[in-house]
């Protein structure tokens, strides 16, 4: 066993390079690109808990669900969720298990079905604001808003549902996640920000219709299983201020203090993909988190060695 232990949030383009290569096929050579550098980590000592994005799974079955509606039942939300962390843990394990033996590393790799609680009065309930599944014409959108949905129309490309995305609270299955990773196993977990629960009164779960954001679920995960080191990888290999401006500029290190400001002064970070996992990196250090990374996939252990890639600190 290693010494030192890292969440690794592995980001939606490390699973779907582009809508031309979505089959599952084409999805596992993807996750194969980035199992080779978790490997690489394995060997090198460090201890891992592997969290990831489910976006566009979520979606196909979504969508296969509506064309299979006047036949078959429809799958909820938090089942969506459920049966995403299922294949593509399984995919993921499975590659990394292969990278693993052919560098002599005999470590085992398994899939944690996560549930995450949620605050059934987080405001999050009265605004849903999280866009799922596909584009549907307005006849359509009112026979869904009949049926309890909340939809909306999308910049004229259509009429879209959207869901409560609520903060994370708790990780159902951490104590399982902690036993095995001191038993030595690669834990792959929280996929897709975790299956939305909620507790009642007699502390009962329930899954309930909501996306939780994978990124502040997997630096709650790192909180939780005292981690040293939380990286988060996206497309970028590392972070810019003035994201998409003429004065943008790539940075190699920002204290927390100064993330938090240019994230009040808004324009830095853009809103749906860096700003998001930012607020997560500050959300992990103000735990007593130990260290922060944001970098792109293929340069994960060379942003560990300090090579390249953004560190939030303290």
């Amino acid at each position: 066993m290693g010494d030192k232990r890292a969440v690794i949030a592995i980001g939606g383009n490390a699973l779907i390079r582009d809508r031309l290569h979505a089959t599952v096929k084409d999805q596992y050579r993807a996750m194969s690109e980035t199992t080779d550098h978790l490997a690489n980590l394995v060997v090198a000592g460090w201890e891992l808990a592997v969290t990831h994005g489910n976006g566009p799974q979520v979606g196909f079955i979504l969508r296969r669900s509506e064309l299979a509606r006047h036949e078959l039942h429809e799958i909820p939300l938090d089942v969506c969720g459920a049966d995403t962390q299922g294949a593509i843990g399984y995919a993921l394990q499975q590659n990394l298990v292969n990278d693993l033996r052919r560098l002599g590393d005999h470590t085992e790799v398994t899939t944690v079905v996560t549930q995450v609680e949620v605050h059934p009065d987080d405001p999050a309930w009265v605004r849903p604001a999280k866009p799922i599944g596909s584009f549907m014409d307005e006849e359509m959108a009112g026979v869904r808003r009949g049926e309890g949905w909340h939809v909306v129309e999308d910049a004229g490309r259509g009429w879209r549902r959207v869901v409560p995305s609520p903060a994370p609270v708790r990780i159902i299955e951490v104590a399982a996640v902690k036993m095995l990773m001191d038993a030595g196993f690669v834990v792959i977990a929280v996929g897709g920000g975790g299956v939305p629960v909620v507790c009642d009164a007699e502390g009962n779960l329930h899954g309930v219709e909501a996306v939780i954001d994978k990124d502040p679920a997997s630096a709650l995960l790192a909180s939780e299983i005292g981690a040293d080191l939380l990286v988060i990888t996206t497309g970028v290999e590392k972070v810019a201020l003035d994201w998409g401006k003429p004065e943008q500029r790539w940075v190699d290190q920002l204290t927390m203090a100064e993330a938090e400001q240019y994230l009040l002064e808004g324009g830095h970070f853009a809103a749906g993909s860096m700003a998001p996992k930012v607020r997560a990196c500050i959300e992990y250090l103000e735990s007593g988190g130990g260290e922060v990374i944001i970098t792109n996939a293929e340069s994960l252990e060379q942003a560990i060695d300090g090579k390249t890639g953004t560190r939030i600190v303290r």
